[in-house]
């Protein structure tokens, strides 16, 4: 057989060989799967249903803090009013405390009535035996002096306020909270009992509240000794202040 005669004879073998595989190949691509009415129903019961109130429980349980609707958690906020109150009004000037008391020396001489009339200070710590300041506190309402504490009770407002109103009572007595005056008169102990001068006004020193008052314008007494014997003890070693001494005694003694 030549040449010829054989490819002759595999011309139509290898065109029926390749158009089988063409058609294989179609018949392949062609075939995809069939959903029928079965399938379809069964997918339908297999599916869960969301109703409004699914989403709503969703929401409530998932919502951020600042979503529409989500109330904010209350704030723990403490009721100034449950502190407790005094029985009279204690002169205590907290922006002056948060201030340093900066630039407060007409104030004070103002609330100390130095500007009307003569002052008397009786300068005491919470400290000291309840029968001490109990009976100081008495006086000071009986003569209209003035206490003064440095600061307040183991640093907490709350508790000088209960110490103070268990001291007070229902008398009448000026209680101030102010560091400066100590420095002011040079308190270094108490009790000490300071008698001032009508009018007198602190000026720009060198100590630490960075005024003081002039030498010649107070009395200072120190011990732990009943007002009146402070008084009559100043009327003796200072003779110039007798009006202002007997002015306390009397009303100690009234």
């Amino acid at each position: 057989m030549s040449a010829t005669d054989f490819h002759r004879f595999l011309a139509p073998l290898i065109l029926g060989f390749s158009a089988a595989l063409v058609v294989s190949g179609s018949t392949q691509a062609q075939i995809s799967p069939v959903v029928t009415e079965a399938d379809i129903e069964r997918a339908r019961r297999e599916t869960p249903t969301v109703t409004e109130q699914d989403i709503e429980l969703a929401r409530q349980k998932y919502a951020l803090p600042g979503d529409a609707g989500q109330r904010p958690a209350p704030l723990n906020i403490p009721n100034i009013e449950a502190l407790p109150k005094p029985a009279t009004q204690i002169p205590v000037d907290l922006e002056a405390l948060a201030r340093g008391y900066a630039g407060q020396s007409d104030a004070m001489t103002q609330a100390q009535g130095l500007t009307t009339g003569p002052g008397l200070l009786i300068f005491v710590s919470l400290t000291m035996p309840r029968v001490t300041l109990q009976s100081l506190v008495d006086q000071a309402a009986r003569a209209k002096a003035t206490i003064v504490i440095r600061g307040f009770a183991k640093g907490s407002l709350r508790d000088t306020v209960a110490q103070v109103q268990g001291l007070i009572g229902k008398q009448k007595v000026a209680i101030q909270i102010d560091p400066l005056a100590f420095d002011r008169f040079a308190i270094s102990k108490v009790p000490s009992f300071v008698l001032v001068r009508e009018g007198t006004r602190p000026f720009a020193c060198a100590s630490a509240s960075g005024s003081c008052a002039p030498a010649d314008s107070f009395l200072r007494s120190t011990g732990d000794v009943s007002l009146d014997y402070a008084l009559e003890h100043m009327q003796r070693a200072a003779p110039g202040f007798s009006p202002a001494t007997e002015l306390f005694l009397k009303r100690l003694r009234g």
